[in-house]
């Protein structure tokens, strides 16, 4: 065979498969570089901002927006802790609010930012922001870490929904407010003449509110606000609007009725479901309601006619015993001009020193002899003469004057006692009626003090009445300690009323307490009335077995005597024994050529 061709077989250079991986790898990464500049320009072109973050929550990723909001740049940010860069409080409580990022990847899902969520950005300034955080996953889902998407809420629907609840709401109780019973007042004012329909408004004011707001503080009177609130959406109609107009006052606005007879019926049923019993914390409280009752068109044709004459009807209600309802006439303005009226005068009287105090004797019933006496304010005024304190005391309290005119009773009681003392008389304990916001002030042993330091009075001649309720609303510690404080000091402290409220032996004990004074109501009718007269005799028993003086208040005639003292009762006060008397007829009382201080009908 002769010489033939040789086969071989072509092997590509390497050189050029090299070049040609490299032009793949060029390209995929070519490729990734402009996925990612699409991302980074995808991400900085949206409107919500981006952060970032791997499983330790430090930040791996601002975008555009996040820098402007958070007010750090992407670089500055990189590596840092995201509570640093994304730093978030709670609107409401100004609490360190917990990061979303280390929620969504422990839960593994979305969660929403809190509601009134800030942020505080890079410059201090605080910005609300809403929206959302995920987990970020691989993928072969596993977790990587976390993206928080977020944005400036003050211009956003959901925020101005709330926004416009807000401001028409109260914070508080979630009710309408002014501004949204204003709206629904003139709705209805509009409907009420196409149709020629009446309706009614109501206007309510909680009896002693204030007094367990002050006594027991502010958180338990709001809860309690908030429990008078629910029961009062239980007692109107899903058409009805309820409004809380400030403070322990509310309206309600019935949109439709066919007579005024439908309103009262309506009032009297938000009166027996505010006056159950209220378990607020570990307080049991009791509470009446004054209402007041204008109709339109009967009462007015304009918003602030009708209001203002609801507002009149309510206060007629509390000159009226409180804990009822009062239609609207137009003699009630009369009443509020005069009520108005001796507003002012009372606020001249006490700057002028023109109140004055009688002085009602307290017998040892079984010597007769008087042992001590109770003051009594009175006040002259300059256009209706000589008046009543329940006349007055009312109108003082919606001055805010109670606390100011305790004040002038008790310096008066001092010096009147002290004055006598020095003239020679035989002196006897004074009892004064002490307000729950005066008993609440913490500075009020010391201006007893500093009022008994001034005078020169011996403190054990001062005795300090506090009614059976506001006692109850004083159950607090610091109350306690006052009261505590004022017997150290060697000055007496009564329940007053006792009887008509809801003390207990439990807590009667933490009080210093030397005497109880029985309500008149029971001493009134305990000879007819068999359970009353059950009722005093074991009153009298409670207080013996608290080891304090018993004395009955509003003793009229021999024969209620003569049973108080057949019940062991230890001393008694009323028209029978002696009616009030001045400060010069009582001063009679005190004169040294007397042998004994003995009283005769």
């Amino acid at each position: 065979m002769g010489q033939g061709a040789t086969g071989h077989i072509h092997v590509p250079d390497e050189a050029a498969a090299q070049e040609e991986a490299d032009a793949r790898l060029r390209d995929a990464e070519a490729a990734l570089q402009a996925a990612k500049e699409w991302a980074q320009v995808t991400l900085n072109s949206i409107g919500d901002a981006v952060v970032t973050t791997d499983l330790e929550s430090r930040v791996t990723y601002l975008n555009r927006m996040a820098e402007t909001l958070t007010g750090w740049s992407c670089v500055d940010a990189l590596g840092k802790p995201l509570v640093q860069v994304l730093t978030l409080i709670d609107g409401q409580t100004l609490q360190t609010a917990a990061n979303p990022a280390q929620r969504a990847m422990e839960e593994n899902r979305t969660v929403g930012l809190a509601m009134d969520c800030v942020l505080i950005r890079k410059d201090g300034s605080q910005l609300l922001i809403e929206d959302s955080a995920s987990p970020i996953h691989d993928r072969d889902g596993c977790l990587k870490g976390a993206v928080i998407v977020f944005h400036d809420a003050h211009h956003s629907p959901t925020h101005s929904s709330k926004l416009a609840y807000q401001a028409q709401h109260d914070a508080l109780t979630e009710l309408p407010n002014r501004i949204l019973l204003s709206e629904r007042l003139s709705q209805a004012i509009g409907l009420a003449k196409r149709h020629q329909h009446q309706f009614a408004l109501l206007y309510l004011d909680l009896d002693d509110f204030k007094t367990i707001n002050d006594s027991l503080g502010h958180a338990i009177g709001d809860a309690l606000l908030q429990s008078v609130a629910g029961r009062l959406n239980e007692c109107v109609r899903t058409t009805d609007t309820i409004c809380r107009q400030g403070g322990d006052e509310f309206v309600v606005l019935l949109s439709e009725i066919e007579k005024s007879q439908d309103a009262a019926r309506i009032a009297e049923k938000i009166l027996s479901a505010l006056a159950e019993p209220y378990q607020i914390f570990d307080h049991e409280l009791r509470i009446t309601t004054s209402v007041g009752i204008s109709l339109y068109p009967d009462h007015g044709t304009d918003e602030h006619t009708l209001l203002n004459n609801a507002d009149t009807a309510m206060y007629h209600a509390k000159k009226s015993g409180r804990n009822n309802c009062q239609l609207f006439s137009a003699e009630m303005n009369a009443l509020k001009a005069q009520n108005n009226n001796l507003g002012s005068q009372l606020h001249l009287a006490l700057k002028a020193d023109t109140l004055f105090l009688d002085f009602q004797p307290r017998i040892d019933i079984a010597t007769g002899y008087m042992v001590s006496a109770e003051a009594l304010l009175r006040w002259r005024s300059p256009t209706q003469g000589l008046m009543q304190p329940s006349a007055f005391l009312p109108v003082a309290e919606a001055r805010g004057l109670m606390v100011p005119i305790g004040y002038w009773v008790l310096g008066e009681t001092c010096r009147r006692l002290q004055a006598w003392r020095r003239e020679g008389g035989d002196i006897v304990p004074i009892s004064v009626n002490m307000s729950a916001m005066q008993l609440r002030d913490k500075t009020l042993p010391a201006r007893v003090a500093e009022i008994l330091n001034k005078t020169g009075l011996d403190p054990h001649f001062l005795e300090l009445d506090v009614s059976e309720n506001s006692l109850m609303h004083l159950h607090t510690d610091a109350s306690i300690s006052t009261l505590a404080e004022l017997n150290r000091m060697g000055i007496r402290i009564a329940i007053d009323d006792f009887g008509d409220g809801s003390a207990s032996l439990k807590h009667l004990h933490c009080f210093p307490i030397d005497t109880v004074n029985l309500a008149p109501c029971f001493v009134h009718d305990m000879l007819n009335n068999r359970e009353d007269a059950m009722f005093i005799k074991a009153l009298i028993n409670f207080g013996q077995n608290l080891a304090v003086r018993v004395i009955a208040k509003g003793v009229e005639t021999q024969a209620q005597l003569n049973h108080l003292e057949s019940e062991g009762c230890d001393g008694a006060q009323g028209f029978w024994l002696s009616k009030p008397l001045s400060a010069t007829n009582f001063r009679v009382l005190l004169g040294p050529d007397r042998p004994a201080l003995q009283l005769s009908h």
